[in-house]
């Protein structure tokens, strides 16, 4: 039997949206095996840390990285997601990452650059990456590249909570 109504499957960009792919998969992180969403989370991490510790930001101006950071995955990576997702013919593909990363950078805004805190938003990140805590799960309801990436930077926001709310403890 031949099943002529699923659309095919694609996973790499055409000529004309390789720019999409290219956002939408943090620039191949997404094609990493296992888990493209902990090499995204991972991948946002290490830039944290080389932008504090290889460029020597200040805290003020790490801040300022992240919300640039953050704002361009938003911008370019919405409609990234959106075009990925059309043209790979399936919902919220797995190998569309960038809302990984802007999350992971959400997680990150108030954390002192350091192993030890960067680990942290990591690990609560990806915690509620998973979970999808309310109404993290809802947000996955929004169009297309909407709901791929404001589930996760809702998940980057709880987090952030939670780990501003560890660092008075800790």
């Amino acid at each position: 039997m031949n099943d002529i109504s699923a659309p095919p499957v694609q996973d790499q960009p055409s000529k004309k949206s390789g720019w999409a792919f290219a956002i939408a998969t943090f620039f191949g992180a997404g094609y990493l095996k296992p888990g493209p969403g902990t090499w995204a989370s991972a991948a946002a991490v290490l830039l944290w840390a080389g932008a504090a510790w290889c460029l020597r930001l200040s805290p003020h101006g790490l801040l300022l990285a992240l919300t640039i950071g953050i704002t361009l995955a938003l911008v370019f990576g919405i409609p990234a997601a959106t075009i990925a997702e059309r043209e790979s013919g399936r919902h919220d593909p797995g190998f569309v990452v960038i809302d990984e990363v802007a999350g992971q950078w959400i997680a990150l805004l108030a954390s002192p650059a350091d192993w030890r805190h960067g680990l942290i938003a990591l690990v609560l990140f990806r915690l509620f990456d998973i979970v999808k805590p309310f109404p993290v799960r809802r947000l996955e309801r929004l169009p297309a590249g909407w709901g791929i990436v404001f589930d996760d930077v809702a998940a980057g926001l709880y987090a952030l909570l939670v780990a501003s709310i560890l660092r008075i403890w800790v």
